[in-house]
């Protein structure tokens, strides 16, 4: 599986890799928590981009391509970050949480709650890297 970040196809292929990925399934066990992406716009990215993904308990229960803030008001995580540094979180140039505490990556949501599940986070990432084959 590869497709191009961003795209629909890529947060697809993201969801079935959470839901198929057993070492994610396992670290990710005590996961509670949705995520609303805002990307902004850089470089190939010329309009603003937001994703949504439903997280639980090792599995993606959902996900949504350019929603609405409005659709999902209160998620657990808003992450919000430029597409350049997204990007470098993908492509493993820029370390997760180094993103998040130099704010290229800005997390709202309990700061405590992701720094207690770090193991988690950083292997979302790995999935997340490992369905990134090409970024626009």
């Amino acid at each position: 599986m590869s497709a191009i970040f961003p795209s629909e196809e890529w947060l697809k292929e993201l969801e079935v890799k959470i839901n198929t990925d057993e070492h994610y399934a396992e670290i990710a066990k005590n996961w509670e928590g949705d995520l609303f992406f805002n990307i902004e716009p850089e470089g190939n990215l010329t309009e603003p981009l937001t994703f949504y993904l439903d997280l639980w308990h090792g599995k993606c229960r959902k996900v949504a391509y350019k929603p609405e803030a409005s659709a999902y008001p209160k998620p657990a995580f808003t992450l919000s970050a430029t597409y350049g540094n997204i990007t470098a979180v993908l492509s493993g140039k820029l370390n997760p949480m180094t993103a998040m505490m130099t704010m290229k990556l800005k997390v709202s949501g309990s700061m405590g709650y992701m720094m207690r599940n770090v193991p988690t986070v950083l292997d979302f990432v790995r999935v997340a890297q490992e369905t990134t084959t090409t970024i626009l």
